[in-house]
């Protein structure tokens, strides 16, 4: 009886090792975690204004003018994918406004987006700029480096 009483002592302390390292690489991730999820979604964010950037670029040469919106862009599924011209992409809300000389693009963050508060702006100029906070970014926002 002794021999099996044993065995569990360290079947038990096993289990309290592997608990103990879950508990510690738990909490390494929900410490490093959001910042690598932040910097994930803007990468991303970045990326699709790129994106958006090339196909308004394309349809004014096309039409001779810049997309009025993000669904006149979608409408060629060519030029970006449905999700994206959809506006709402990797926890960013995503508009075009164009005329026929100009644009603007910005990529706010969804209210659901807790970890990127950053929001994003561009113009034909294609001069990328941000924002901290609740505020969108605009042409008086500071470019991004």
């Amino acid at each position: 009886m002794r021999k099996g009483g044993k065995k569990n002592k360290g079947c038990l302390i096993g289990c309290l090792i592997f608990v103990a390292l879950w508990v510690v690489m738990t909490a390494i991730g929900a410490i490093v975690g959001p910042g690598h999820l932040r910097k994930a979604q803007e990468t991303a964010a970045l990326i699709d204004i790129q994106t958006i950037q090339t196909a308004a670029t394309t349809y004014q040469a096309q039409f001779g003018r810049y997309p009025a919106s993000m669904d006149e862009l979608g409408a060629h599924s060519s030029l970006i994918s449905a999700e994206l011209a959809s506006g709402d992409k990797g926890g960013y809300q995503f508009t075009l406004q164009g005329g026929p000389a100009v644009y603007t693009i910005n990529a706010n963050p969804l209210a659901s987006n807790v970890f990127s508060p950053r929001a994003f702006y561009t113009d034909q100029t294609q001069v990328v700029r941000e924002s901290q906070g609740p505020e969108p970014a605009s042409a008086a926002s500071n470019a991004r480096h």
